[in-house]
């Protein structure tokens, strides 16, 4: 499926890669009837939606709630099969929606996508921290702006509404201009402390949504209610990567092997999930400023003659180690009785690399991740 906001192309492939049908439908009550009338004729089937956690996401839960197997298919992927397949670069519905058929059909593995209402509740409570987040910088950003313009030399970087209103209260401007910036100011730090309440409010309804799944990341020094939260519904099931390399490499904090003829270097990782990386990025910040292992980390590796920067980047690297071996030991104390194995799939072993406590391997070095092992997740034999 190529999904859109008000339509969906769909293209029925079998396994062999023989095309069986296809078609456009609306996103309407009647248009999605008409689509589930029209694959009822497949009952052995599997979707593959392309963006499930993006512009699918509306098709998908619609999908899950009729009880349909769905696997995700990273844009990406279905970029690149169109390519291979077609020769150009040119795209239509149609194109998009075989190029998604071939990945769903070929590649083992895909991520398949449940109905974790827990994972819902929690994906929408964090989005909704965030935005508030967001609207506190940009308020905060335009209360410096006209504070410079009310208070000679403005006010100090970090400012609470509480601050700047005391601030506020010392400002008589007399022309029309210096009035309109004194109200428009005074209505900012309104908005400031209605973000602080609602934020407040936010952060203890998601720890105890946090603590409810029974996760130790928040045990984690760094890992607030919303990081912790952000790393459950973005991973989703830890045990889809094979080892912590190919968590390194989600997370962006892989660096990546740039080395040249006798010339050993690696560069910084721009890929990855952003949005884990910046989790990681703040939870490195919180142990530089205490005495932590991390502080410990990250001052030896200055010591070994690393700059500031790239003994940042080595302890995000170990601290996604450890996050990936906190979540692995959640995983394995909440699936133990299904007969997975003390690294979290079947057939691990406790000498594997993703139970090791104490790594052999210096992880802030390690390059990106060889191949993974194709172990198909999900039945693929007929994809619709």
């Amino acid at each position: 499926m190529d999904p859109h906001k008000r339509t969906v192309t769909i293209e029925v492939m079998a396994s062999d890669e023989t095309v069986l049908g296809g078609g456009r439908f609306e996103t309407t009550i009647e248009g999605y009837a008409a689509m589930r009338e029209y694959v009822d004729r497949w009952p052995d089937r599997v979707w593959a939606i392309e963006g499930c956690a993006g512009i699918g996401k509306h098709i998908a839960a619609r999908l899950l709630g009729d009880e349909e197997q769905i696997v995700d298919v990273p844009p990406k992927l279905s970029a690149r099969a169109r390519v291979f397949s077609t020769g150009q670069g040119r795209k239509t519905d149609a194109t998009d929606a075989h190029s998604v058929a071939l990945v769903g059909t070929r590649m083992a593995g895909l991520h398949p996508v449940v109905d974790d209402q827990q994972l819902a509740v929690l994906r929408t409570l964090v989005d909704r921290r965030r935005s508030l987040g967001e609207d506190h910088s940009r308020m905060i950003s335009q209360l410096h702006q006209l504070l410079l313009l009310l208070i000679p030399g403005g006010a100090k970087k970090f400012l609470s509404a509480a601050q700047a209103k005391v601030l506020l209260a010392g400002v008589r401007p007399r022309d029309a201009a210096g009035k309109a910036r004194r109200r428009v100011a005074a209505e900012l730090i309104a908005d400031l402390e209605r973000v602080y309440r609602r934020s407040k409010a936010a952060d203890k309804e998601l720890e105890a949504l946090v603590r409810a799944t029974g996760t130790s990341l928040m045990d984690l020094r760094g890992i607030g209610p919303s990081g912790a939260a952000r790393l459950l519904v973005e991973v989703g099931d830890i045990t889809r990567f094979p080892n912590k390399a190919h968590f390194g490499s989600w997370t962006g904090t892989a660096p990546i092997d740039a080395s040249s003829g006798d010339q050993v270097r690696h560069r910084l990782s721009r890929g990855g999930n952003r949005q884990i990386n910046r989790v990681l990025h703040i939870m490195a910040t919180v142990q530089l400023r205490n005495a932590t292992i991390g502080r410990a980390y990250y001052d030896r590796r200055k010591n070994d003659g690393k700059t500031s920067m790239e003994a940042m980047r080595a302890l995000k690297r170990r601290l996604s180690d450890v996050v990936y071996r906190t979540m692995l030991n959640d995983a394995i104390k909440g699936v133990g009785a299904a007969g997975t194995g003390p690294g979290g799939q079947p057939g691990t072993t406790t000498d594997s690399s993703a139970a090791d406590s104490n790594p052999d391997i210096d992880a802030s070095e390690k390059s990106l991740p060889g191949p993974a092992d194709t172990q198909p997740r999900t039945t693929n034999a007929a994809a619709g």
